[in-house]
């Protein structure tokens, strides 16, 4: 940085304020000259936290900063208040939080790299995590020891500022950003065209036609403007460059910026001295294209990548509250950010749930597609739960608000992709690797090309060494895994299945065994009424309701079950008494009834039990209903397969099932059974699911496991690959690779769309390289101009995003089987 320049963001320095240097930093053993006291602070608190390697990092000087007002300290320490951090802060057990924030003023990966060495430096932040792309900040903190408003002061004492996370101020950066681009791409096509009209009459002219004089003013015109080109549109080429070669490494736009200076300082020597060719128009023209290449190749990768994002802005920003409920139905419009549990709410036709509620009055359907994938609408009565986030289709309904902000069950599905998507999965590391290893090659090549063609034929050397540097730059290589992925991930999230590890889609392509827990994964993981046995001539559906009157003031799960679907009798029920593991009995319009297990029945009844209860569903579980004189009814409760689940495994063709669970021999025999799968092991402990699947991996076997349980946490994180269950445990759900969150059909069409994935990225990378094993001879002997080149090089990036932009369809994913 020059001596006239402050050392922490560049800006102009009196001179009078240098000699001594004013707001003065200490680095490297020298004093450097700030302009402000606000510089002067935030330089001396990054140098004293040692990081001061941020200044050898960064492609260009930071925005002024300013001293913290005192408002702007008091309005950070209101953060720490429960009610505000309930809209954007999850409260994990031990007190630990993790929140979603933007930060403003990140320019280049050396911020990212300051902020994240600054927020781990505080006692008591677990993590913390930026991704380069949307600016957001995943930061997990005890809040023992740390508070959020100390967090957030820690970032502003190093130039930044950071804010809970809000969809809007984000759709703000990237419209900043957007504007940016399209404005280097107006700048550079407007120069390639008025370059272009200079240069046309000397291609359709004879060598001699035009005198010097005009040739030269026009030599000269288009150096001026190439220069806005060269300058300000291929800023981000420079930026990149340079960044890379800090960090000891040689990038993707090392070629581009060495091609577009060679091209351009060969030019102005022609210009300068009247001897040689001229190239701006091919600058010009092909810094317009990649531009032009790079912005269509980031809408696209905006796009494969908006699924997070579209679930961020699924919550409204203001609801209609009933203050005064059930005396008063008047509603009052009530941001969403001022709610607070138990608040009763008016949700009309057409509108969005603000938050998780239950309802209490009407009865409608719910469209839950992009949170569950469940394309058909959902109905919704009394007593049912609903999905902040889903679309209230066709009757108003009043609600209840059970969870707000970060603990809703869309929030977490936020958190869940997030995660996924700031881990780089293996294979993109390796094709960054190989790419990086390539640009070196290439740059060997490309000074070979200039010095051959400088002995055989000097006037081919440069725009063959040109054409050499931007045909074969190997974005498409770099592109070709992260793009398919991205897609991939947000087409699942779309499904009902949530990608949570980056290399979760590369191994579940690859699987060969799944291995299932059975209760809550193929079963409801509740008991459910399977079947009435009636002992007399009275109705079933009268004996059902009797059941159902006796357990209505229960809340045992078989309880449950009875009174599910099903309206109590309208007797009077007097001295009822319950007999914990036995049962129920009262008095039910003057007859005495007993509701419970079999043997406990038979105690109170007369008559000995029925022959035809003798076998009868022996794999679930029966309780009776008798009076003292007779047995009048038999229920069979089991838990129920899940309808989808026999289609599940019928899709699964080729991999090999399994069927591990905790529960007696007979239900897991009778599940394996209706289902068709061949291995299976009732009673396993967590240890045995865990030595199961460890021997079929010890077999050369990569396995998946399905689970929802505590107890299957262990299995899912050893497994290969590992789906949890959404409606699980939150240990089971952080154990998971992937978490589903809508039907079991989901499982299928996220193997199908892994296998796809798997096909596009090979489909990219044979491509990638295959373009560069052609185009690189074809531009070493001179048949490629450096224009056609960089249309060349646009296109083979593009080609490939739009490539992996297929999966991201809104169809189903592709049904082929073979690879």
């Amino acid at each position: 940085m020059s001596a006239e320049s402050c050392f922490h963001c560049g800006e102009t320095v009196a001179q009078a304020d240098l000699n001594p240097p004013r707001y003065p930093v200490i680095y490297r053993q020298e004093a450097r000259a700030n302009c402000c006291a606000g510089c002067q602070a935030v330089a001396q608190t990054i140098i004293q936290s040692g990081l001061a390697s941020y200044y050898e990092q960064r492609e260009k000087p930071a925005d002024r900063a300013s001293p913290l007002p005192d408002e702007l300290l008091q309005q950070m320490q209101l953060y720490d208040a429960p009610e505000l951090q309930a809209s954007f802060v999850k409260i994990e057990p031990d007190e630990v939080r993790e929140a979603a924030l933007i930060l403003e003023g990140i320019s280049c990966a050396a911020c990212i790299w300051l902020n994240e060495r600054q927020l781990m430096r505080l006692p008591g932040v677990l993590e913390a995590s930026i991704n380069y792309t949307t600016h957001r900040a995943r930061v997990r903190w005890d809040s023992r020891r740390v508070q959020l408003s100390q967090i957030l002061s820690a970032v502003a004492a190093i130039g930044y500022r950071a804010h809970p996370y809000d969809a809007e101020r984000q759709d703000v950066l990237h419209q900043r950003e957007r504007r940016r681009a399209l404005t280097r791409l107006w700048v550079a096509g407007l120069s390639m065209m008025q370059v272009m009209m200079f240069a046309y009459p000397t291609y359709i002219t004879a060598p001699g036609e035009i005198s010097a004089d005009w040739l030269g003013l026009m030599q000269w015109g288009s150096l001026v403007l190439t220069l806005p080109v060269v300058l300000y549109a291929c800023q981000m080429f420079h930026i990149g460059m340079w960044r890379d070669l800090k960090r000891g490494r040689v990038g993707m736009d090392a070629p581009v910026v060495i091609g577009v200076w060679a091209a351009f300082l060969a030019s102005c020597h022609a210009t300068f001295t009247g001897r040689g060719e001229v190239y701006f128009d091919s600058v010009s023209m092909f810094v317009f294209l990649l531009l032009g290449g790079r912005y269509l190749e980031g809408m696209a990768r905006r796009k494969a990548g908006a699924a997070a994002e579209s679930l961020v802005k699924l919550i409204p920003a203001f609801a209609h509250r009933l203050d005064a409920w059930p005396a008063d139905r008047t509603t009052s419009e009530t941001p969403v950010g001022q709610l607070r549990l138990g608040d009763v709410l008016l949700v009309k036709p057409g509108e969005t749930y603000p938050a998780d509620a239950t309802v209490l009055e009407g009865q409608g359907q719910a469209d839950e597609a992009l949170l569950t994938g469940e394309s058909r609408s959902v109905s919704k009565q009394v007593g049912d739960t609903l999905i902040g986030g889903a679309v209230n289709l066709d009757a108003p309904l009043l609600i209840q608000v059970t969870q707000l902000g970060q603990e809703t069950r869309l929030a977490g599905i936020v958190r869940l992709l997030d995660r996924a998507l700031t881990e780089k999965p293996a294979l993109a590391q390796l094709a960054d690797g190989i790419a990086a290893w390539f640009v070196a090659a290439l740059l060997v090549v490309a000074a070979g090309a200039y010095l051959f063609w400088h002995w055989y034929d000097p006037s081919h050397a440069l725009p063959i060494t040109v054409a050499v540097l931007v045909i074969s730059c190997p974005c498409a290589l770099s592109l070709a895994t992260p793009a398919a992925l991205t897609a991939a991930t947000g087409r699942l999230a779309r499904t009902g299945l949530l990608v949570t590890r980056g290399h979760a889609l590369e191994v579940l392509a690859g699987v060969t065994d799944v291995v299932f827990d059975k209760t809550g994964t193929l079963t409801f993981g509740r008991p459910q009424l399977l079947d009435i046995l009636s002992f007399n001539t009275q109705p079933v559906a009268e004996l059902h309701a009797l059941a159902a009157l006796l357990e209505a003031a229960s809340e045992h799960p078989i309880a449950w079950a009875l009174r599910e679907d099903r309206e109590a009798a309208q007797l009077s029920v007097s001295d009822y008494c319950n007999h914990p593991g036995g049962g129920v009995e009262a008095i039910v319009a003057g007859q005495c009834l007993r509701l419970g297990r079999p043997d406990f029945v038979a105690e109170f009844c007369r008559m000995p039990q029925p022959e035809t209860l003798v076998g009868w569903h022996t794999e679930e579980t029966v309780v009776c209903l008798a009076s003292e004189d007779t047995w009048l009814a038999a229920f069979a409760l089991g838990d129920k397969i899940k309808p989808e689940a026999q289609a599940l495994l019928a899709e699964l063709t080729g991999m090999h099932c399994h069927l591990l669970s905790g529960d007696a021999s007979g239900p897991v025999e009778a599940v394996a059974r209706q289902l068709g799968i061949a291995s299976w092991q009732a009673g396993a402990l967590p240890a045995d699911k865990l030595a199961y699947v460890q021997q079929l991996q010890s077999n050369g076997r990569k396995v998946l496991m399905v689970g929802d349980g505590i107890n299957d946490a262990p299995v899912l994180a050893v497994a290969d690959v590992s789906i949890a269950v959404g409606g699980g445990t939150e240990v089971a759900q952080a154990a998971g690779d992937l978490v589903l969150v809508g039907g079991l059909q989901a499982i299928a069409e996220g193997w199908r769309l892994a296998r796809q994935t798997r096909r596009v990225i090979r489909q990219n990378l044979v491509w990638a390289l295959g373009y560069n094993l052609v185009a690189l001879p074809m531009a070493l002997v001179g048949w490629v101009t450096p224009w056609l080149a960089s249309l060349g090089m646009a296109g083979s990036s593009l080609l490939v995003v739009l490539n992996a932009v297929r999966l991201a369809g809104t169809g189903k994913p592709g049904q082929k089987r073979g690879e």
